[in-house]
């Protein structure tokens, strides 16, 4: 009985030793990637805040990053672009929209607004 249980002691750590516990399950992965879009809608909303009228557009994506979206054409003989930056979240799809988003509305590759009403009055 001794060596039995002598080898029950031994041999518990090997058996046990490939064991994974998982607590949580799936929505450990919701809450990392909700605190990940809550951050980079924070700070979206935090550069735009400090953005500044005439701002190229370089200097912008030096500042916010490679924008969600990006739009680009002619109007009246000038370009416009249209960089999107998600600041907000409307659906919990895991796929960002253009209505999660904040629009930065350049002409002549110089910043002119932001925000819906500067997208519409383009």
């Amino acid at each position: 009985m001794k060596k039995l249980l002598l080898a029950a002691a031994v041999s518990a750590p090997l058996l046990l030793s490939g064991c994974v516990v998982s607590v949580g399950g799936d929505d450990d992965y919701d809450s990392y990637s909700h605190s990940s879009w809550q951050k980079k809608e924070r700070k979206n909303r935090a550069h735009i805040a400090s953005l500044e009228l005439g701002m190229s557009v370089e200097s912008v994506k030096n500042k916010m990053g490679v924008p969600d979206f990006n739009e680009m054409y002619n109007k009246q003989d000038r370009s416009v672009q249209v960089l999107f930056y998600r600041t907000q979240r409307a659906e919990g799809d895991g796929a960002t929209t253009k209505d999660e988003c904040t629009p930065l509305v350049f002409k002549g590759g110089a910043l002119v607004g932001w925000g819906e009403r500067a997208y519409l009055e383009m």
